[in-house]
């Protein structure tokens, strides 16, 4: 496969392609023609495109607001909005590239001229690309955008927001907690922590940066930055971001200091599916609770997460997991085993608002990851931006959809246009906005 970084295209035509054949997949389509009764219209998923957005320089740190992917799904003249959380050009190479065999098809094959009616069609799609593209490993990411924007698109069409398609009546109201990232040095996580404060958040993250790549006293000075910046009585959440792998000792080094300095939760110690390692330092800690879940590709994860790892809050990014439907799903169960089911943002209002739509109605539920000083690109790219209000809370809107606005504009400004070449055939090049 050949990758080309092309300069702006003047007035080339917006590839399309053809409308995949559906031989061998009976078994996932045989009801659909039942289920298009349900709707006046049937709406026919006419094209999905990927529009890739980039800082002018990614650095290294831990900041996955330097660049986006951002879907468009169109059916019947209406758009759908979504956001992947991955590496973008491989996202949508899963999207088009060259079928392997059977179990490994590019996404594009299971999802484009299908029909879109209700939920259950989201639903249906799902398990086809759980199925069809088992081996395409980026098939959750790239699937999780597409799904995404499936809901947007059904919302509007039916003029409900989505919280209401997944069947909850109202949605409650959450508190974020401003997410950032460790600074350099202790003077520099303080100002981080009191300028959200002085903003008017309640609670804080810090993860990543310095913590736990240093001795246990530098560690114990970043906590205590962290507590002092944000003040005696806001909630401090820590995120190591699997600094430790699996090793249950150094993170356990770190449980006294966590108390110390009143950690609600200390989030993802460990690799994404060392399982045993969280249930090992879940027993080893009565005050800290411990979160992760931001690296479940499937409800699965998720679900051996919450089982076997014995976090106290399971924390899901819609973009990875394979979109709103798989992680309502987790919602539903992690509230069955009463464990707090959180998002996981750290990108744009998009993917903010898509990654709260699961949750909503879970009323008990109530913290939210809130990305407080995202780079420019994740906050130029949509023109709605939910904003806390005077109680320090943030809300759905109760638009249709996703109740998003985009902004082409925002987005020009970043768009890295590419193509993606087999054998000399072009099988995708960056749409027009």
């Amino acid at each position: 496969m050949e990758l080309v970084r092309t300069m702006p295209y003047l007035s080339w035509p917006v590839a399309r392609i053809a409308t995949p054949s559906i031989v061998n997949r009976a078994r996932f389509w045989q009801h659909a023609a039942d289920e298009s009764t349900k709707c006046e219209c049937v709406m026919t998923i006419e094209s999905v495109d990927f529009f890739y957005l980039s800082m002018p320089v990614v650095t290294d740190a831990g900041d996955g607001s330097q660049d986006a992917l951002v879907v468009r799904v169109v059916a019947d003249g209406i758009e759908g909005w979504g956001e992947c959380e991955a590496s973008p050009l491989v996202s949508i190479a899963a999207y088009v590239a060259p079928m392997s065999h059977g179990a490994c098809k590019p996404v594009r094959d299971v999802v484009l001229g299908q029909k879109i009616d209700d939920a259950s069609d989201i639903t249906r799609m799902s398990a086809a690309v759980e199925l069809e593209c088992m081996d395409l490993l980026q098939a959750a990411h790239t699937f999780s955008g597409i799904e995404m924007a499936f809901w947007d698109l059904l919302g509007r069409k039916r003029g409900a927001p989505v919280y209401e398609l997944l069947g909850y009546k109202h949605a409650h109201a959450k508190l974020p907690y401003a997410s950032q990232l460790f600074g350099d040095t202790p003077t520099e996580t303080l100002a981080g922590c009191r300028a959200a404060r002085d903003t008017g958040f309640r609670a804080v993250k810090c993860g990543w940066g310095p913590f736990g790549r240093g001795t246990l006293a530098e560690d114990r000075d970043q906590l205590h930055a962290a507590r002092e910046g944000l003040g005696r009585d806001g909630t401090l959440l820590i995120d190591a971001g699997q600094i430790f792998r699996e090793d249950v000792d150094q993170a356990a080094a770190r449980i006294a200091m966590l108390e110390e300095v009143g950690t609600t939760w200390f989030e993802e110690p460990f690799l994404g599916g060392a399982y045993h390692a969280y249930a090992a330092l879940a027993a080893r800690s009565s005050k800290v609770r411990l979160a992760g879940g931001e690296a479940s590709h499937n409800f699965h994860m998720a679900r051996q997460l919450i089982d076997c790892g014995k976090v106290s809050y399971v924390q899901i990014d819609c973009g990875r997991i394979g979109g709103i439907g798989a992680a309502k799903r987790t919602a539903d169960y992690a509230a069955s085993r009463g464990v707090t089911y959180v998002n996981h943002t750290f990108t744009s209002h998009l993917a903010l608002c898509a990654s709260l739509q699961p949750y909503a109605g879970l009323k008990d539920h109530v913290i939210c990851e809130y990305p407080f000083a995202p780079k420019s690109v994740s906050w130029d790219m949509t023109s709605t931006h939910l904003v806390p209000n005077a109680n320090g809370e943030v809300s759905l809107p109760s638009a249709p959809g996703l109740g998003i606005t985009m902004n082409p504009g925002g987005m020009a400004n970043y768009l890295v246009d590419i193509e993606i070449a087999v054998k000399g055939k072009i099988l995708y090049r960056t749409p027009n906005l």
